[in-house]
């Protein structure tokens, strides 16, 4: 009988592959067929005649150990991103490393491989999940995700401390219908945007999974990306495993419908490179029917199935698993390793390194020696969590961080909550949560402290309604009301509610978790919520006790600063499966702001918060305006180093501040070069830019010298090639502290462009450093410069793209550039000009070359789309639209008479093939090439101009009918080419209707 120890010896019979590898190897060939699927659920079993034990993927560890009970709690990962700084990301992810393994000692089911971090770029500030991403520049986040990653992996050779996953791999930041949705990346939104986010810490070596996003990429979902996918495992030095996200597999085919079957889902999604299906909680029934039966229908193979699983057997060998114990470097850290003093101090340098201090009139830092601090608002005095966190050992809130620092002074609290009691209209009696806070009842003849709620309104309508009497929340987790909830929280939140307001003045409350409302049971008095609709629910006379504004008004007079402390409820208005509906402040936030600002003191905006705010007139009205992120169980004392003057600041932001909310574009438009959005191409001026932060001093920046004013031109597939084809570039930058002050100075080049042929970001960062400067001190700093940064994806330099079929290549086009460096990406009072050389791009001959449809130099009205269920890309005409154009710049059609477009229908049968079966050939249909089944339900035309003339006049090629073949049943139709048309054209393909291109030969 083989044993889990005939590993290592048949390690050794296989030189040539890594010890890891060769071990996983080794278990895979002792594992029965059986044995072997049953693993590819997320909750493996035991095999125990091996004596391996069960395994699960996943632990979430996004800015600590997540859902497992006490954890030191890390600043969200905006909010570490804004630190800019590699080696503080390290030192967090190792620290939440440890914790995971000492949460795996106490009880050995918690997985080692943590889910984190996450890496999509923060494309749109209105993205409900904003508050787990780095940055909206995708380097910056590659670089700082890899950070993170090699901290949670650990420092030995073979043996990692835990195993990240990036998530969510394509295209992902919506979420509002996020499984359903598809996202428009053309080939230069994909190479320049997204998959940069993705590529550096997966070549790093610092990852040993990745997880697909819920959502689609050009019509197919990313769960079964089969190209993408391949790709991805292309840039990696080791294995890489997949694994679902949750319930994703089921959704193939009950939400997106892309498959008819479960059986043809799951054998489309193993072939595609998912390795382990996250499915139907720890239930793996469901997963093993389906691949069995895709199995004995043929749709997988044996090798299909070994492939994901040796791919498991990696991962899990990496964690030391399959070693003998004395190789495991970590297995001595023990259960206690939670909360540890190093831990703590970490936390609270993390929370004070991403403290950004957007503008300052001379309010801070604060005064050496207060008499009175007033700090208002509903994060003065609370700390309040995310979704992706851990149970903090302690919170400490802002107002006693104060209370600790400044023991002299006196500070001053007030929330802006109205405290209210609430009388019911049918019993008359006014609501009282009982002495175990169990139930409320409308049973109180008067109003005593039994009966007082605190009210906060977060926006839109959204309340928490907290008892004075048991310090707790209001929830709905049952029908019957409680009062409590410690925090808002949960996937479901169930501590907010809505009132509606009646004419009469009397409250009706909905429960927003639930959509019930809230009424009085007959004879016990008991509020539940169970009514369904305003007409049917309680009416509730409103009691004012205490108003919230004369209570901020009171304390901010009487202080010789305010602090307004406000911003969001990480589970309130914007969260997982809940995008933001806009950027401004919440309406009670801004009544706190004015009432404080009113009172005449010194105030100080604080924005504790996952996501921008278009502040609007508060920012013109506020003394100083700081923004934190969610800073954890060290909020308090990390942001007071910073406010008192203790520490200087060092937070830069990651992520633009728009004015308005239509500044940020459209949530669902993912083409950032088309739509000009993000820092890189939008033309809107931010409240505050990219890379923007203050100090307690003020740096000059006195010059830029570059090492070579001209480069040539160059071409790759990678950025590397690019990079190795030109000299190296190096920028010295001359500045100043010109203040009083010591200033940790993050000093930024970017590379502006305007009026290429290709469009390229307005401004885009390509090399960054930090330099200290003592008051006075001058220094000049030099920075290498990633000239692949200044390449665009070019679709006309090459027909034929790496890995996902996408056109084009890498391209250093000739012309003018500058090199900028200043306190933001906006503000870069010194440039250098750096010009490349070369000719422009040559007309693309294409006698005998296929042109991609998706492959266009612009389009309008169309989109990318699935050529077949597992690969290749189309293009046809966008929801809404009955018409759009894709153009083809430079191309040169001279001998070629004919050109054959390979066309099909969005009507008509799905595919010519089953889902999931292979295979994209013609379908079946009576006629012959270039004849439509039936009657015509979309068009193709084809027309020239003179190249790059954009006045010019654009002359029919030809036109072809398109009937309702079914959109993977692809048809050649033939077009004759007048021999009028010689030299180089633009080519324009016109689609109308239900037609699908494909691609067009000539």
């Amino acid at each position: 009988m083989h044993s889990l120890h005939d590993a290592p010896d048949l390690a050794q019979d296989a030189p040539d592959l890594d010890p890891v590898e060769a071990r996983a190897a080794a278990v895979l060939a002792l594992l029965t067929l059986d044995e072997k699927i049953a693993m590819l659920h997320q909750a493996a079993p035991a095999v125990e005649r091996l004596g391996l034990a069960p395994f699960r993927t996943g632990t979430e560890a996004l800015h600590g150990v997540s859902w497992l009970g006490t954890a030191t709690v890390f600043p969200q990962p905006v909010g570490l991103a804004a630190a800019w700084d590699e080696d503080l990301l390290t030192r967090v992810g190792d620290a939440v490393a440890t914790e995971v393994r000492a949460k795996h000692a106490a009880d050995p089911t918690v997985s080692l491989n943590v889910w984190a971090p996450v890496v999509n770029p923060l494309r749109h500030p209105l993205w409900g999940r904003g508050e787990e991403g780095f940055s909206e520049d995708p380097h910056l986040t590659a670089e700082l995700a890899t950070a993170y990653a090699r901290g949670l992996r650990g420092t030995h050779p073979t043996v990692w401390k835990t195993v990240p996953t990036l998530k969510h791999f394509l295209g992902y930041s919506n979420e509002v219908d996020r499984s359903v949705t598809s996202s428009h990346l053309p080939p230069q939104a994909l190479r320049e945007y997204e998959l940069p986010a993705y590529r550096g810490a997966v070549a790093s070596g610092a990852v040993g999974a990745v997880m697909p996003s819920y959502n689609l990429v050009n019509g197919r979902p990313n769960h079964v990306a089969r190209e993408l996918l391949d790709e991805l495992r292309g840039w990696a030095p080791g294995s890489i495993a997949v694994v679902s996200d949750a319930a994703a597999p089921t959704n193939l085919v009950e939400s997106e419908r892309y498959f008819p079957t479960h059986t043809a889902s799951h054998a489309a999604a193993l072939r595609a490179g998912v390795d382990s299906f996250t499915d139907n909680d720890a239930d793996p029934r469901l997963t093993v029917e389906r691949v069995t039966a895709a199995l004995a229908a043929g749709l997988v193979s044996e090798a299909d199935v070994d492939r994901a699983v040796l791919r498991l057997l990696v991962l899990r060998a990496r964690t030391g698993e399959l070693s003998p114990p004395d190789q495991d470097p970590y297995r001595s850290i023990g259960p206690d390793a939670i909360d540890l003093p190093q831990h703590r101090a970490l936390a609270r340098e993390a929370v004070a390194r991403g403290v950004v201090v957007l503008s300052n009139r001379g309010a801070l830092p604060l005064p050496a020696a207060p008499t009175r601090v007033a700090v208002v608002g509903p994060h003065a005095d609370r700390v309040v969590h995310d979704w992706y966190s851990g149970t903090p050992p302690y919170t400490t809130s802002i107002a006693a961080a104060l209370v600790a620092r400044y023991p002299g002074a006196e500070v001053l609290v007030a929330d802006g909550a109205d405290r209210v009691a609430l009388r019911s209209r049918s019993t008359g009696a006014y609501v009282e949560v009982s002495d175990d806070a169990s139930v409320l009842t409308a049973t109180s003849p008067t109003s005593t402290r039994s009966t007082h709620l605190d009210v906060t309104d977060w926006g839109e309508g959204v309340l928490t309604l907290r008892s004075v009497g048991s310090g707790r929340l209001l929830t709905g987790s049952s029908w019957i009301l409680a009062a409590d909830a410690e925090r808002i929280g949960g996937w479901v939140a169930q501590e907010t509610f809505r009132s509606h307001r009646h004419a009469d003045g009397s409250w009706s409350l909905q429960h927003v978790g639930s959509r019930r409302w809230v009424r009085v049971q007959h004879g016990s008095g008991l509020l539940v919520a169970d009514a369904d609709d305003a007409a049917a629910a309680e009416r509730f006379t409103v009691r004012t006790v205490r108003a919230g504004a004369p209570e901020v008004a009171r304390v901010a007079a009487e202080a010789d600063v305010v602090l307004v402390a406000v911003g969001n409820d990480p589970h309130v208005l914007g969260r997982e499966t809940e995008d933001r509906p806009h950027l401004d402040l919440p309406t009670g936030a801004q009544e706190i702001w004015k009432v404080a600002h009113e009172s005449g003191r010194p105030a100080v905006l604080v924005v504790v918060s996952s996501y921008p705010y278009a502040l609007g007139s508060v920012a013109d009205e506020a003394a100083a305006v700081v923004w934190t992120s969610h800073g954890g169980q060290e909020l308090g004392p990390g942001l007071v180093d910073v406010l008192s003057g203790d520490l200087e600041p060092t937070g830069r932001l990651a992520q633009t501040w728009w004015r308005e909310t239509r500044d940020a574009g459209e949530i669902l438009d993912y083409d950032v070069v088309s739509a000009g959005t993000t820092y890189w191409y939008s033309d809107a001026d931010p409240l505050y830019a990219f890379g923007h932060g203050l100090s307690w001093s003020t740096v000059a920046y006195d010059a830029i010298t570059l090492s070579t004013p001209e480069l040539p031109s160059a071409t790759g597939t990678t950025p590397e090639e690019v990079t190795a084809r030109v000299a190296p570039l190096t920028a010295t930058v001359r500045l100043r502290n010109t203040g009083a002050r010591p200033v940790d100075e993050l000093v930024a080049l970017y590379g502006v462009t305007r009026d290429l042929p290709v469009a390229a970001p307005r401004r885009r960062l390509v090399a960054r450093t930090r330099v200290h400067l003592a008051p006075g001190e001058a220094a000049s700093v030099d920075l290498a410069i990633d000239v692949s940064r200044l390449a665009v994806w070019d679709v006309g330099v090459s027909t034929q793209g790496p890995g996902t079929s996408t056109p084009g290549a890498f391209h250093l086009q000739p012309g003018g550039y500058e090199i900028g460096t200043g306190p933001s990406s906006v503000d870069l009072p010194v440039r250098a000009p750096l010009r490349v050389t070369g000719t422009p791009r040559p007309a693309r001959p294409l006698d005998g070359v296929t042109l991609l449809a998706h492959g266009f130099d612009a389009y309008d009205g169309v989109l990318t789309s699935d050529r077949t269920p597992e690969e290749g890309s189309a293009i046809e005409v966008a929801a809404g639209r009955t018409s759009g154009w894709a153009r083809y710049d430079g191309l040169v059609l001279d001998g070629g008479p004919r050109a054959t477009l390979s066309v099909a229908s969005t009507t008509g049968p799905r595919t010519g093939h089953a889902p999931g079966a292979g295979g994209d050939g013609p379908g079946s249909g009576a006629g012959g090439p270039g004849t439509p089944d039936g009657p015509s339900v979309g068009t193709v035309e084809l027309l020239v101009r003179r190249a790059g003339d954009r006045a010019g006049t654009w002359e029919p090629v030809g036109r072809v009918e398109v009937g309702a073949s079914g959109r993977y049943s692809w048809r050649d139709a033939a077009l004759d080419v007048p021999d009028t048309i010689t030299g180089a054209v633009d080519l324009l393909a016109r689609v109308e209707g239900a037609a699908r291109l494909a691609s067009i030969r000539f």
